[in-house]
Parts: C-alpha cells; sequence; structure tokens
C-alpha cells in the first residue's frame, strides 16, 4: 500500500462504503465510562458488536446440524448486555456493514479483552466481493456465564490487499451470505 493503512481504511469507507458506520479514530470511552475500544486501529478496523443476539440453548435436546439447523436451538434477545451460559455460545452480528472491494480479503480476529476472559470470536473470512453485516460466533469457554457488551468493540478488522483483483468474487459466485443484515444463520 502507498498510503498508511489507518489512512487508507478511511478513503476506501469515506469513497466506497467499505465500511458503515465508520469512525476514522480508536473510541476508548463513551461520556467518560470505559468501554472496549472500536474505530481505526493501527492496521485495521475494530468493529462493535449489535444489540441483536442469538443465545444457543438445548432445550429441545437438537442435534446440531448445518445441513438441517434448527432454528428453535436460539433464544433471541436485544440487549446492551448479552449473559452467555457457560461453556456454549451466542451468535451476534457487527453494527457496521461491509463492503469488501474486488482485490481485498478481510480476515477477523477477536480483540484480546474477550480472548483473556474465555471468549472466542470466529468469524470466516471476508471475501472479495463480499457485503453485509458479519455475523459474529461468541463462544463462551468458561465454566462461567459472561458478559458481551453491545455497542463496544468486539473484534478487529485486517485487509489485505492484493495488486490485482480476484478473477470470481463472493458477488460473482451469488454467494449464500450475500447481503445479509442482521444475525444470520447457516444456509446450504
Amino acid at each position: 500500500m502507498s498510503i498508511k493503512a489507518d489512512r487508507w481504511i478511511q478513503a476506501m469507507s469515506q469513497t466506497q462504503g467499505m465500511i458503515e458506520p465508520f469512525c476514522n479514530e480508536q473510541v476508548r470511552d463513551l461520556d467518560g465510562r470505559p468501554i472496549i475500544s472500536y474505530g481505526t486501529s493501527s492496521y485495521g478496523y475494530d468493529v462493535r458488536c449489535a444489540r441483536e443476539f442469538k443465545i444457543f440453548t438445548n432445550i429441545n435436546s437438537s442435534i446440531v446440524d448445518p445441513k438441517a439447523f434448527d432454528e428453535n436451538s436460539f433464544v433471541d434477545i436485544e440487549t446492551d448486555v448479552c449473559i452467555i451460559p457457560p461453556n456454549s455460545f451466542a451468535l451476534a452480528r457487527t453494527v457496521e456493514y461491509f463492503r469488501i472491494p474486488r482485490d481485498v480479503l478481510c480476515i477477523c480476529l477477536g480483540k484480546s479483552t474477550y480472548a483473556r476472559c474465555g471468549q472466542i470470536i470466529n468469524v470466516t473470512p471476508l471475501e472479495p466481493g463480499w457485503e453485509g453485516h458479519v455475523t459474529l460466533e461468541i463462544s463462551n469457554t468458561t465454566p462461567l456465564p459472561a458478559r458481551i457488551y453491545a455497542n463496544e468493540g468486539i473484534a478487529q478488522m485486517i485487509f489485505l490487499q492484493s495488486d490485482e483483483e480476484c478473477a470470481v468474487s463472493y458477488s460473482d459466485r451469488k454467494g449464500k451470505y450475500q447481503g445479509q443484515v442482521g444475525v444470520t444463520l447457516p444456509r446450504t
């Protein structure tokens, strides 16, 4: 990249709508209250978790099957603080909506604040040409309930730019998660 990474992310967001809403600085507090940071970082962008959560429950004793996923395996809540049961997980989404350029691959890693509390954030790479809200899988690996804070940082997006566009993008392939809005369950 010929310009600094943080300026490249800002330029791509302002000219191509790569990240909406976009925050061009690292936000560490709201109204004087410390939060888990979000916004532009040195070589990436820290995303926020929205208020929509799907908390996994085994109340129906279902089998977890990606080809026939039972939507009743989740309890839907909208809240500022989500409690994930011990050794369980929840699905959430980013506040930000992404439009990945044809020459960029985006990798998501969980923030260290959550990792140090036993919370694993899992997201597959955002492929060139993909767009939508990012569905986040948040695993609570501890034997205790865990808190997740909405509208605060949860993961960092790292952008890898190629020197040329991909031959076939995610949108060209008509990928099944293209344009997803909200928390999206598995599709086949």
